[in-house]
């Protein structure tokens, strides 16, 4: 039952896939180049106040403890790819791999959500995470990703989230070590 509604809402999603040029490389920009966009966002908040470092440094916690978790999770858990059950419309190349959960939408998600923890980013926050979703959507789009896929990733995310907000001050000392070496390296 949840494999129908998994392929059922995938070929909803990428039906549309193949038949717009303008709308094929949107989704494929958007699959593809949309966590630069995050990368980029946190580059431009370390260089502001040591607030926003230590955000960032929380958020990149956040991310890579996502990806962890999506690493043990496709050691136990295998789920093929759409184009490898020669379902739908393949927009992006891709390594025949795991494709639960979604790296790309963890990545994402993990850093929207870790700023909505935090007044100073939480309007940032709440537009990241619609861009993360959309970055998600565009990767079922691409025919890379099931539905399923992204909402793992969606739980993944909540769940590293949740757990780097509740440890930030045991993680404080890394920051400070972090930051330390930041500004020694800066005064050289």
């Amino acid at each position: 039952m949840f494999n129908q509604l998994n392929v059922g809402i995938f070929n909803f999603i990428n039906q549309l896939a193949g038949r717009n040029i303008i709308l094929d490389n949107i989704g494929i920009m958007l699959a593809k180049y949309l966590p630069f966009v995050f990368i980029l966002i946190l580059l431009y908040l370390w260089f502001k106040d040591i607030e926003y470092k230590k955000i960032v440094l929380y958020s990149t916690y956040s991310a890579i403890l996502g990806i962890l978790l999506n690493f043990l999770i496709t050691l136990f858990y295998f789920h093929p790819r759409p184009f490898m059950e020669h379902i739908g419309t393949l927009l992006i190349n891709h390594i025949p791999d795991s494709s639960f959960p979604s790296d790309h939408t963890t990545f994402m998600l993990s850093i929207a959500f870790m700023f909505l923890y935090f007044k100073r980013t939480r309007n940032l926050g709440i537009v990241l995470s619609f861009l993360g979703i959309l970055g998600g959507i565009a990767r079922i789009f691409s025919g890379v990703h099931f539905p399923f896929d992204i909402f793992g990733s969606f739980i993944v995310a909540v769940i590293v989230s949740y757990a780097i907000f509740l440890s930030r001050t045991k993680l404080q000392r890394l920051n400070e070590l972090i930051l330390g070496l930041y500004f020694k390296i800066l005064k050289i």
